[in-house]
């Protein structure tokens, strides 16, 4: 997929060059062979027209979080801009903790593989369990609070970014539950994001819904402040666990009228405030969620196991419950959505659950954005190849009088 970019892109510039200058070439031959006389130059300098803008659409990203214990061995990472390591945990003090040198070796691995495929790494910091045990909410919440700890946390970050060839970073706080919490967080994301871009590395947070499964209604118990997405070159909204909101039901996980609204929320959102939505990226899960709540989760990749047709369905039954999660239908259905509402792409949770093969919903979502991205490009294609052609019978200066 990264290789046809790259070859658009570059036929895309030779196109452009060779119109540029037969255009040139053209309208010189023919004055010489009409003998045409140009009337005397004033005294005034001539004024070169700008060359017409090439205007290319970039590839919109497609994330992937992977937890620390996953085999790197098993990543697809053709099909991925990004894969998101999960999870770095931040102490009370702002120290950085890793889950022991399988982590360590795992994310070592997996830099190797992916930057391969040009693929970015990032690592995650946050989430909701801590490896101490618990919410992170608490250990997360106290480590950005005051500037000392919150100083330590992006040194011990920027540490690991750089020992380890990473490309950034991700914020992963669940959730900030007060203003208070909301402004520490966008004092430790404007600082992080500052350190990060100076040094040509990426920032990124993952953020709640903020949307009610049952009701519709905008969830104002999680509080953000608009201003800091500024500072983050990716915003990836957890679209899922929708079955939380209110009395447990499994049938919420991650509906696609759920979804609409969430679209439309952040859309909003980040028209309001003057923010590129570019910047958003949605999030789709790939794990199926049990009603029977004394029932494990299922992962996507042994839904299809178990039968292939499951693919085409977001409700099965199986290990004697009825289990609901996102098919290859309603995963095309949301990558649409959010393409179609100027999304900057989509991110899934998590990509050792996505099953291999054809049914394989990264690579369903993956063929959706090069579609997307191809279609904009011979668009912009076809207009300069037009221009080329008005630009080929008139010459490029003109003399003002």
């Amino acid at each position: 997929m990264k290789k046809r970019f790259l070859l658009l892109t570059i036929t895309f510039i030779f196109i452009f060059i060779g119109g540029f200058f037969s255009g040139i070439f053209y309208s010189n031959s023919n004055i010489e062979q009409r003998n045409i006389q140009l009337a005397p130059k004033s005294g005034k300098q001539p004024k070169q027209k700008p060359a017409p803008k090439i205007e290319q659409t970039q590839p919109n990203v497609l994330i992937g979080y992977v937890q620390d214990f996953r085999d790197p061995a098993t990543i697809d990472y053709s099909k991925l801009s990004h894969i998101i390591f999960s999870f770095a945990h931040p102490a009370k003090d702002g120290s950085v903790l890793m889950n022991g040198e399988s982590a360590l070796s795992n994310l070592r691995a997996m830099v190797q593989k992916a930057h391969k495929q040009d693929t970015k790494v990032m690592l995650a910091v946050g989430g909701w369990y801590h490896l101490h045990g618990g919410e992170s909410y608490n250990y997360f919440k106290t480590a950005i609070a005051n500037s000392s700890s919150r100083t330590k946390l992006i040194n011990g970050l920027m540490e690991i970014v750089e020992r380890e060839n990473l490309d950034g970073i991700d914020i992963d706080f669940e959730h900030p539950r007060t203003e208070e919490d909301a402004k520490h967080l966008t004092a430790f994301t404007r600082s992080l994001s500052s350190i990060l871009h100076s040094k040509n590395k990426e920032l990124s947070i993952a953020v709640y819904s903020k949307i009610h499964s049952v009701s519709g209604e905008v969830v104002t118990s999680v509080i953000y402040e608009p201003t800091m997405f500024k500072h983050v070159d990716h915003v990836n909204i957890m679209a899922y666990d929708g079955q939380w909101d209110g009395e447990y039901n499994a049938a919420n996980l991650s509906p696609y009228p759920f979804t609409e609204n969430i679209v439309n929320y952040w859309a909003t959102l980040f028209e309001k405030h003057g923010i590129s939505k570019e910047k958003l990226v949605l999030g789709v899960p790939v794990y199926a969620q049990p009603e029977n709540l004394s029932i494990n989760q299922a992962s996507y990749a042994a839904i299809i196991n178990n039968d292939p047709k499951n693919a085409m369905r977001d409700r099965v039954e199986m290990n004697g419950t009825i289990y609901h999660y996102n098919g290859v239908a309603t995963i095309q259905k949301k990558t649409k959505l959010a393409l179609d509402n100027g999304f900057g792409g989509m991110m899934i949770w998590e990509l050792g659950q996505d099953a291999h093969g054809e049914d394989s919903l990264t690579s369903v979502m993956a063929k959706m954005i090069e579609e997307k991205h191809l279609e904009e490009n011979q668009f912009f294609l076809s207009k300069h190849i037009e221009r080329q052609k008005l630009l080929g019978n008139r010459q490029f200066f003109v003399y003002l009088v």
